[in-house]
């Protein structure tokens, strides 16, 4: 995990100077450049990620957590590091706006996907409820 780490520096530094290199005389490649660089990055850690995804699955079937609710769960977690990720992409680049928008519809989106959950909750209170009285 060390490794990794000073990797993803490494490939954000070398991004970060090859955009300033080249931002001074074609400042639209240089946002190509950031970009596919911010991918990279993205696409390296997902790598990583994706190793670690049994031991999610582990804890689930240890707790006896119904496994669509983990999975629910990590979705909504990918999909707020997603949304600032890229939100931060379109600040860096004067998107302010749109990026603020991004970040309104991915509240939105993990919004819906915790109702069920939510559901799920609201049941075991309920059966809880009815043990008590």
């Amino acid at each position: 995990m060390t490794a990794q780490i000073f990797q993803l520096i490494g490939i954000a530094f070398v991004t970060a100077v090859a955009a300033i290199l080249v931002k001074s005389t074609k400042p639209e490649l240089a946002v190509v450049i950031t970009i596919a660089g911010s991918i990279i990055l993205l696409l390296f850690v997902l790598e990583v990620f994706r190793g670690s995804i049994s031991l999610f699955t582990d804890i689930a079937q240890a707790t006896g957590l119904d496994a669509t609710i983990v999975k629910t769960l990590l979705k909504m977690v990918g999909i707020g590091y997603l949304v600032e990720f890229s939100a931060g992409i379109l600040n860096d680049f004067g998107q302010n706006s749109l990026a603020d928008k991004l970040i309104f519809c991915g509240k939105i989106l993990i919004l819906v996907l915790a109702v069920p959950i939510l559901e799920s909750i609201l049941a075991l209170v309920g059966e809880l409820i009815g043990l008590i009285a």
